[in-house]
């Protein structure tokens, strides 16, 4: 079978908290992940909550990084979605792991767009 996409979604433990709570760190965390696997970004969006926590998406030509923070349990809620086969979603996703200074995680991946045929190219 194929598949348009590969979507990971990981539950991250442990992270640094101040990391969490903290705009520019996530989105920098987000935008090198995405750039140090070969994914060429498009639009940027973070948010900081009150009293505290970032949610924001790295939007991509492959697809996006997205990411919720909750830094009063040091956890993070993260999915990666690419399209295509030339960025690893798991490259995006271990570096995300790594600079959050993650203890644990879980993870999970999806097929998504799967066909039993290969894709048809459009007449132009």
């Amino acid at each position: 079978m194929n598949a348009l996409g590969r979507h990971v979604l990981a539950e991250v433990y442990g992270c640094n908290r101040s990391i969490l709570d903290d705009t520019s760190k996530v989105q920098q965390v987000m935008v090198n992940a995405a750039l140090k696997a070969g994914a060429e970004v498009r639009e940027v969006a973070f948010h900081k909550f009150s009293p505290q926590g970032v949610s924001g998406v790295v939007v991509i030509s492959e697809s996006h990084v997205a990411v919720h923070t909750w830094p009063e349990y040091g956890y993070a809620a993260v999915d990666v979605f690419t399209c295509g086969t030339r960025v690893d979603p798991w490259n995006v996703m271990d570096a995300v792991i790594r600079d959050l200074e993650a203890e644990n995680y879980t993870a999970t991946e999806t097929r998504r767009g799967m066909f039993n045929e290969p894709a048809v190219q459009a007449a132009s």
